[in-house]
């Protein structure tokens, strides 16, 4: 999970502040380290380990001769993170630089092989291997295209790169097998890179390569080759999001900007109704239905298992993505297979959906236009958030959930639910005035009783709250650190119920609806072994209100059908100011990195 950049320049000026912009827009796709490459007589490296603007300040990244060069920005994979671990990767004689995303899987039989025939190498990456490899099929007589070609059939594993070499000038060849790589044609320039926000500023005419494809860019334009080297023509798309979209616009950080814009998420995506009314009636004969997703993604799966048996009665199961292919089995002609994923790049969706094509039907939903999920999968569901730039999701996640409400509904023909989505964004709307008082929660619920940093929370919720719960909870680990476990609430007395004390917060997620009255009798439990509760409901609920030591007020309007697309929201504020309060980067989590491209 790193990004690329690539750009060559028409008119000569200097790129390496282009590529600095640039790559400083993929960071949320990785920040322990960052380096620039760049052309002018020889190959010019600056890099090191450390934030962007950290190594920036010492080392002037755009301050670098030549009118083109790749860029990265670092998510650790093999080789723990420092200066010589960074990318640009080159071989011994500095002769060709290398920007790779992905994972090399035999690059140890590959280095052993090349240390041999005498090559010697520098960092402990998986990525060295490359750029060795492609002098050493160069000293043999293959121009750069030729020696990238040629690595490519020795190489395992997922990847994107980008290659520059000082004897052929002006060129970058750039080439993607199961990471992500778009194409950007600008007035001044070309591009290659990992994700469109990197590019908008410059390019809004986007490429997008299929995987085996090869990428050539030089001054006087781009030329797209298949595997076989056939020079081929592709589609050209305009992206139609801006390059403010990608900006902070104000905000301290880009996940407070995204949960403010989730009103307009949700509200975009429901123009999607009609597209999503075509697919339905193109499916033929559904008898179940399997989600598979990761992470959040997982979450928004959860919900749409209750609604699409509970208003289509269509049997559903959600899967992890990774432990799909333990479930191949199950699938026929008649099972539709909904895959849902950001970016439309995750790793172990794409190899689900891949082996679900061969036997079922199958439906992606997706944020990101023209991403590897958008062309594999038959239909087709474009959420409306625009993009998303903190790790941690916020409105994709709701935009998500928007698209799978809209689909369950029709699927369901409940037009009861269709008019309360409607309502929805004011419901955020209204909620989000309120902010402050999370905040203030924050600096509570972050402390015990003794002064000292919270390490754990419980989030609980039964039917719809459920998934609620369970999201809430991994927002907070995500941002915070904080050990934060989501349960079905009447599961508590099942085992969690025996690590309940009063240096526990309880979270307790409880719209206006049926399990009202079994989820306060939970809360009652938790209550009496000491813990302190922090509860999301109704603003008219008494009862709740009276017995919780803290509640966050919403709209009674909101039932528990449709609460999760608004009592998320409060939870998502909390981890974000418990992380403000924590001195903590909500925008970038350690360990963690958006778009998760290897498996």
């Amino acid at each position: 999970m790193c990004g690329i950049v690539g750009c060559i320049l028409k008119n000569k000026e200097q790129v390496a502040p282009i590529l600095l912009d640039c790559i400083s827009k993929l960071e949320y796709r990785g920040y322990d380290s960052i380096g620039i490459a760049t052309f002018d007589e020889n190959i010019n490296i600056k890099k090191d380990k450390g934030k962007i603007k950290e190594v920036d300040s010492k080392l002037d990244l755009g301050d670098m001769d030549g009118s083109y060069g790749i860029a990265h920005v670092r998510w650790a994979t093999h080789g723990d993170p420092s200066k010589i671990n960074s990318h640009p990767q080159t071989d011994e004689d500095n002769a060709i630089a290398v920007v790779h995303n992905g994972i090399i899987e035999n690059y140890s039989s590959i280095k052993e092989q090349l240390e041999n025939e005498g090559h010697v190498f520098k960092s402990d990456t998986d990525t060295e291997v490359i750029p060795h490899l492609v002098q050493k099929f160069m000293d043999e007589g293959l121009n750069l295209e030729g020696a990238v070609r040629k690595t490519t059939e020795i190489i395992h594993g997922a990847y994107a790169m980008a290659v520059i070499s000082k004897d052929e000038p002006n060129k970058i060849v750039a080439t993607r097998k199961d990471s992500p790589l778009i194409v950007g044609l600008g007035e001044d320039g070309y591009f290659v890179a990992s994700d469109s926000p990197a590019i908008l500023k410059y390019a809004n005419n986007i490429i997008y390569p299929e995987r085996g494809e090869f990428v050539i860019l030089e001054e006087n334009g781009v030329t797209i080759k298949d595997e076989e080297g056939n020079v081929i023509d592709k589609e050209v798309e305009t992206i139609d999001w801006t390059p403010e979209m990608a900006e902070k616009e104000g905000y301290d950080y880009f996940m407070i900007k995204e949960i403010n814009e989730q009103a307009t998420a949700v509200r975009n995506t429901l123009t999607e109704r009609n597209n999503i009314q075509k697919i339905i009636d193109d499916l033929e004969d559904i008898n179940r239905i399997c989600f598979v997703a990761c992470g959040t993604s997982y979450h928004a799966s959860l919900t749409g298992k209750y609604l699409l048996e509970s208003l289509a009665g269509i049997p559903t199961d959600v899967i992890l993505a990774s432990e799909f292919k333990y479930s191949t089995n199950t699938l026929n002609e008649h099972t539709l297979v909904i895959f849902i994923s950001q970016s439309g790049e995750t790793a172990d969706t794409l190899k689900a959906l891949d082996v679900a094509n061969e036997s079922s039907q199958t439906l992606g939903i997706v944020n990101v236009a023209g991403s590897s999920m958008t062309r594999r999968a038959k239909y087709v569901i474009q959420t409306q958030a625009g993009p998303e730039i903190g790790v941690a999701a916020t409105k994709t996640y709701l935009s998500q959930l928007t698209a799978i409400y809209i689909f369950a509904a029709l699927m369901g023909k409940n037009e009861e639910l269709l008019e309360k989505l409607n309502k929805v964004p004011s419901y955020i709307d209204e909620l989000l005035k309120d902010a402050d008082v999370i905040k203030e929660m924050a600096k509570v619920y972050n402390v015990n009783k003794d002064g000292e940093d919270v390490n754990d929370f419980f989030f609980i919720g039964r039917g719809y709250s459920y998934p609620v719960a369970l999201e809430g909870a991994l927002k907070l680990k995500e941002i915070t650190y904080i050990h934060g476990e989501g349960y079905a609430a009447g599961e508590l007395k099942h085992g969690p119920l025996a690590l309940i004390d009063e240096d526990i917060p309880v979270v307790v997620v409880l719209p206006p609806g049926e399990n009202h009255r079994k989820t306060m009798s939970n809360l009652e439990e938790v209550k009496s072994r000491g813990a302190k509760v922090l509860a999301i409901g109704a603003s008219n609920d008494k009862d709740l209100i009276s017995k919780s030591d803290d509640v966050f007020i919403i709209n009674p309007e909101v039932d528990d059908i449709i609460a999760p697309l608004v009592y998320i929201v409060p939870l998502q504020l909390l981890s974000y100011y418990v992380a403000i309060e924590r001195d903590l980067n909500p925008d970038q989590p350690k360990n963690l990195a958006k778009c998760v491209t290897v498996e």
